[in-house]
């Protein structure tokens, strides 16, 4: 199987994933300052189709650094990369090097609990995630 493969299996797989958990309809938008002060200093475990977690640790000085060594995901891409966070109106955004093809990614973030989100990135991906710290 080869690399882009491999991607859309992961993304297709994190989709049907998304689509099957209902929305909470009290969940919280967050936008600017709120934003800002919910992810900053945090690190956020994203939800994965296969059980796991990915980590992103968005650092006061607008660095995220995302590993994925634990998933196994180092034959595929970079297990490990650092970039740059931050947010624009209600999104946050995070630009990599080599994830994404260092292009800029943009998600809006929905609280459904003291430490639980939903998340949806502008490409349409979306899933949920827990935030500690």
């Amino acid at each position: 199987m080869n690399r882009t493969a491999i991607h859309r299996t992961f993304a297709t797989a994190a989709i049907a994933l998304a689509a099957s958990i209902p929305a909470s309809a009290s969940a919280e938008q967050l936008s600017g300052q709120a934003l800002k002060d919910t992810i900053n200093g945090k690190r956020v475990y994203l939800a994965t189709p296969f059980g796991g977690e990915f980590p992103l640790y968005y650092k006061t000085n607008g660095q995220v650094t995302g590993d994925g060594t634990a998933l196994g995901l180092g034959q595929y891409f970079a297990p490990r990369e650092t970039g740059r966070w931050f947010v624009d109106g209600s999104q946050l955004c995070q630009q990599f090097p080599t994830w994404y093809r260092g292009r800029v990614s943009c998600f809006t973030l929905r609280m459904t609990g003291e430490t639980t989100l939903r998340w949806r990135r502008d490409d349409g991906y979306s899933g949920r995630a827990r935030i500690d710290g």
